[in-house]
């Protein structure tokens, strides 16, 4: 099992943390990502890592699909792979209706029939095999529609990229899952417990079976965000930990659909979930972070002591010998977080 790092999108400032970076890099830690939502990109602090790091692959987790047209990701990935010599890890998702819509101005559409259609181009551009050519549901290459001038043809990449550049999905329901296990190389899970994989077994294999080539566990990473707070008393560090909770389950996203929320009902937490949306959408965020369960947080995180942490560990640690975990993607601002956990797993 491999060890990321994952450190998210700004608050009001963006501040790369390169002192935690270089040190997961010099303890083995495979891979850092970078996120985005509706401020800082996900990209720019990614080349600015891939610029003071040598060994440390670095990618997104993810870049929003409705911000860029696949073309031009595909564009950004071959650039910054070659840059770095082979380091660069692309991930893509179609996030939600809220910020598809309300922050980028474009239709949600068929989000997986997006995120085929997405992966299909960009793999055409990588292979250089024949010009660009697509006619799908979101993208046709050449366009002919509406506005046209009627001059487009069809292009093939200046820029030599590498076939093999990993592409990764977000996922958050089984049908997002089958997609990546069927079309991509990875998938990333916004949070996950290590004794639950039977949640996207069905789903996984129903992708694998519908692959153009051998698919299997063996070369698909399943990479979920594990947040982690180290500390004496556990029930502090649980409360560092429940406020995004309360913000993915209960706001991120429209009542009738938000994918975390069901996924929390799915891990176990029906009740849980709704009552942390009810209080999240009326505007108690505070009685919705209290509405979290421990076991929750226990579930999904490395929380607590460094003993409990190590002993949190042995699960992460079977299911990576399983093949059910290939890298466990860690959130966290401590480095001695890192550390034990590198020394516990690598």
């Amino acid at each position: 099992m491999k060890l990321g790092l994952v450190f998210g999108y700004s608050g009001s400032h963006i501040k790369v943390p390169m002192e935690l970076i270089l040190e997961a890099e010099s303890l083995g830690y495979d891979s850092v990502f970078s996120a985005e939502a509706w401020g800082s990109d996900a990209v720019s602090p990614i080349a600015w890592i891939l610029a003071q790091t040598k060994t440390i692959k670095a990618g997104t987790a993810i870049m929003q699909m409705a911000a860029r047209t696949p073309s031009m990701t595909a564009m950004t990935a071959m650039t910054l792979d070659q840059l770095s010599g082979g380091r660069f890890i692309l991930g893509i998702g179609p996030s939600g209706p809220q910020v598809a819509e309300g922050w980028y101005g474009e239709a949600y559409g068929r989000p997986l029939t997006r995120t085929r259609e997405y992966i299909d181009i960009i793999r055409q551009i990588f292979k250089r095999e024949r010009p660009l050519m697509h006619e799908g549901y979101h993208y046709q290459i050449p366009y002919m529609g509406a506005g046209s001038t009627g001059l487009g043809k069809p292009l093939k990449s200046i820029l030599h990229g590498d076939p093999a550049l990993p592409i990764y999905t977000g996922v958050a329901t089984e049908k997002g899952a089958q997609t990546a296990a069927e079309v991509a190389d990875g998938a990333f899970l916004v949070w996950a417990n290590p004794n639950r994989y039977d949640l996207w077994s069905p789903a996984i294999e129903r992708g694998f079976s519908k692959a153009s080539n051998d698919k299997s566990l063996e070369n698909f990473d399943v990479a979920p965000f594990v947040r982690a707070v180290m500390g004496p008393d556990i029930d502090a560090c649980r409360q560092e930990l429940k406020s995004g909770f309360a913000l993915y389950i209960g706001g991120m996203g429209a009542r009738e659909k938000n994918f975390y929320n069901d996924y929390a009902a799915r891990l176990g937490y029906a009740d849980a979930a709704s009552e942390i949306q009810d209080l999240f959408l009326t505007g108690q965020k505070q009685q919705a972070c209290e509405a979290v369960p421990d076991q929750l947080v226990d579930d999904c995180c490395l929380v607590g002591p460094e003993e409990h942490i190590k002993e949190q560990l042995v699960s992460w640690k079977e299911a990576g010998r399983r093949k059910e975990v290939g890298t466990m993607v860690i959130s966290t601002a401590q480095p001695e977080v890192l550390r034990v956990v590198a020394e516990n797993v690598l």
